[in-house]
């Protein structure tokens, strides 16, 4: 358990968060990209990049890109915990629908104290999941990052559980919500257009159809024998 709590500002941690859910998709990370995901101008991240550079918490390579330093990427972690694990209790334990928890956790996120954040995850049982399924990392930094394929990677008739659900956007959470396409859903792959046209889909038994694009953002993992899913 920590023992400190505001060791970097919100700012930073806003930072570090970024680049560390970037560099799960590309490593190093452009600095076009990273002002790209917080909304601000390259000027000003190559800027706030320099200065994490100074404090050792990324490497900054210029016309290449930036990568997290171990102590950096040991504080991501530990806010991507606290957001996670608020994301499940205003799920879980208030009542949150879960197109609505994002904007909520990322308000509570830098509040929170580790120790607010342990006694949480002791509540909830420890939890490795959050309410989209993206792993909680644990108290001393570690996460599943992987791999899992994505259900558009899928062949027609191949049947998988959902994992993850890696969609932040309000509707599209709503609509997929409204198809059951969340964590543990039995899903099968029915057809899929060419030329990344839409996916047709069985899910829990049920006939349902989305894009392509949101079929990439859809981690699955082996499922469950039908038998175990009647019983459970």
């Amino acid at each position: 358990m920590h023992t400190t709590d505001r060791q970097y500002t919100p700012v930073v941690e806003d930072y570090l968060k970024a680049v560390w859910m970037l560099q799960q998709v590309e490593s190093p990370v452009s600095t076009s990209r990273i002002a790209e995901r917080l909304g601000l101008t390259a000027a000003a991240v190559t800027a706030m990049i320099k200065r994490l550079a100074e404090q050792g918490l990324l490497r900054h390579e210029p016309y290449y890109g930036v990568r997290l330093m171990a102590a950096g990427e040991l504080a991501a972690l530990r806010i991507i915990r606290r957001h996670r694990v608020l994301e499940l209790f205003l799920v879980e334990k208030l009542g949150y629908e879960w197109d609505r928890v994002h904007d909520e956790a990322e308000r509570l996120e830098h509040a929170a104290s580790d120790e607010l954040i342990e006694r949480l995850a002791r509540l909830m049982g420890e939890p490795d999941r959050d309410p989209h399924g993206s792993a909680i990392p644990t108290a001393t930094g570690e996460v599943d990052t992987g791999p899992y394929p994505a259900l558009c990677d899928l062949e027609p008739g191949d049947t998988r559980q959902v994992l993850e659900v890696q969609v932040q956007e309000a509707d599209q959470l709503r609509y997929l919500g409204s198809l059951s396409l969340r964590p543990g859903a039995r899903v099968q792959v029915v057809e899929k257009s060419p030329f990344e046209g839409p996916v047709s889909l069985s899910v829990n038994g049920a006939p349902a159809v989305i894009s392509h694009s949101l079929a990439q953002r859809i981690r699955v993992r082996e499922a469950p024998p039908a038998d175990a899913d009647a019983n459970s």
